[in-house]
């Protein structure tokens, strides 16, 4: 239990986490402070004066929130005429050469500028000269794209390429009026988190080629989600839309914060990978090679299971945990050999010991702590005298293993997958399924930090649920309260969780409850 202390805020009793500083502090108790160029992943710059806050018998009397730390018996003043008046004078300096654009800016509708005016400020322009004319559409690399016209020099971005990336790329030139963000001379943005910048700034100065101009922000849905990437399940936001006469899209992906997994961020390439989501799904079941009825070809697969003599399971590493536990009831239940062999998602030398890590797969750990063969050799043993391989979801398998690829070849196979590929086009059958974006469960990550994520789009004609093909083809644990019961029966530090208590950060498996006891 952290320690707390008791201050006043506008005369009222508030008890808040000691050791943070004002903004932070205040913001988890319901009341918030604006600012423009604090960020909790940033630390406090107080070049943007907005945040400053009376303190009663204070020295000094103005202080700036970002910079004051939370003290037993502190009496700090919000709504006191002078703070009023230093809010309304921010304002005006920030407003004057911004230019009213919000119809056609990307950050209308989530833009700190904006709804600070509207809150703090609601006052007429008392401006009759020209306003300064800065640069727009400026390309800064990583697909990042410069309007300096909107930016209020809050130096998020400049700091997040200097503290976190630690790659420099950005910097504030000139002074007054003239200052501007830009990149320096002969350089562009060169880092795999570049797009970052873009969800640090408070106002539409940062946007992402990607997104520019392709949806207004009151008209998206955001939920809550874990990328699949990689086996670092970093936690986004899933924001879709499903326009009229339409079917439900992503749009994007942004980073949703978790201290035990992300932070703040989100890498670039996991964040653009809302495309596959969206694109190459296998969209009708096909009977060789051609479209099907789902039912014929569920039905035709089901008998192909039956008649197989040495059937062999190809498990996808990047299925959730309640799939993985179900297809290995169904392997038992046909005798079949069941592999996660996997290593062509692996890509040796990506990582970069941060959040983007080796292994492209969300929930390789799972595949261990449940006991599945991952093994080449494993894989390759099996398919030796197999008759037909079953494969659940695995869109790579042999990245240059032509002796593989020869057998599968050669062998009557059954694809249950979300998208369409060489894998599913040589299938004999194959069915199509929900992809993750689609279905909700749970994955474990690289450090061992169990996930829950929940579905975010609904398609017009959505694909079936794994686990309710799974059933149609003979598996008996499918209902999700028989397999939260045996999840915890093969994860050993799930007994006794609670798992409708869930905690939204997720559980670390290797953490016990001695870890936390003192002597």
């Amino acid at each position: 239990m952290a320690e707390t202390v008791k201050l006043f805020v506008n005369g009222q009793e508030v008890e808040v986490e000691s050791g943070k500083n004002l903004i932070d502090a205040l913001k988890v108790v319901g009341i918030e402070i604006p600012h423009f160029c604090y960020h909790p992943a940033l630390g406090a710059d107080g070049n943007c004066r907005m945040c400053l806050v009376g303190i009663e018998d204070g020295r000094p009397p103005l202080v700036p929130a970002c910079k004051t730390p939370v003290s037993e018996g502190l009496k700090v003043q919000l709504d006191a005429e002078k703070i009023r008046k230093i809010q309304h004078d921010v304002m005006e300096l920030e407003l004057i050469n911004h230019p009213i654009d919000c119809p056609v800016c990307d950050q209308a509708g989530e833009c700190a500028l904006q709804d600070y005016y509207m809150t703090y400020d609601h006052q007429a322009s008392r401006m009759r000269v020209p306003q300064v004319v800065k640069e727009k559409k400026l390309d800064f690399g990583c697909g990042v794209v410069h309007d300096q016209e909107r930016c209020v020099l809050c130096a998020r971005c400049v700091r997040f390429t200097r503290l976190i990336t630690k790659t420099g790329e950005l910097g504030i030139v000139n002074r007054s009026d003239e200052a501007r963000v830009t990149v320096f001379p002969g350089r562009q943005l060169d880092n795999r988190y570049a797009l970052n910048v873009v969800d640090l700034c408070p106002v539409g100065a940062m946007t992402s080629r990607d997104f520019r101009f392709k949806q207004r922000a009151w008209f998206l849905k955001r939920s809550p989600s874990i990328c699949h990437g990689c086996s670092m399940g970093c936690n986004i936001f899933i924001d879709h839309n499903r326009e009229k006469g339409g079917d439900d899209l992503i749009y994007r992906f942004r980073p949703r914060h978790n201290a035990l997994v992300n932070g703040y961020f989100i890498c670039d390439e996991g964040r653009l990978t809302y495309h596959q989501e969206n694109e190459g799904r296998l969209a009708t079941a096909m009977v060789d090679g051609k479209d099907s009825p789902l039912d014929q070809a569920i039905e035709m697969a089901r008998r192909k299971l039956e008649n197989a003599r040495k059937p062999v399971f190809l498990l996808s590493p990047n299925c959730s945990l309640e799939q993985m536990l179900a297809i290995r009831a169904l392997a038992e239940s046909r005798k079949a050999r069941l592999s996660g062999f996997s290593d062509a998602y692996i890509k040796n030398g990506d990582g970069d010991g941060w959040l983007i890590q080796d292994d492209k797969s969300a929930n390789r750990a799972g595949l261990e702590l449940l006991g599945i063969d991952t093994a080449r050799e494993g894989f390759a043993q099996a398919l030796e005298d197999a008759d037909l391989l079953v494969n659940f979801n695995s869109m790579r398998i042999v990245p240059a293993a032509a002796e593989l690829a020869g057998k599968i070849a050669g062998l009557t196979t059954i694809a249950i997958s979300s998208h369409n590929g060489p894998l599913t086009r040589q299938a004999a059958v194959a069915l199509p399924v929900s992809s993750y974006s689609e279905y909700g469960g749970m994955v474990i990550n690289t450090n061992h930090i169990l996930q829950r994520f929940a579905p975010a789009v609904i398609k017009n004609q959505p694909a079936p649920d794994m686990l309710d093909l799974l059933r149609q083809l003979g598996c008996t644990l499918t209902e999700r309260t028989d397999l939260g019961k045996a999840m915890q029966q093969a994860i050993p530090a799930l007994a006794g969780t609670d798992m409708s208590a869930f905690p939204a950060e997720g559980l670390n498996l290797k953490e016990k409850e001695t870890d936390h006891v003192t002597a």
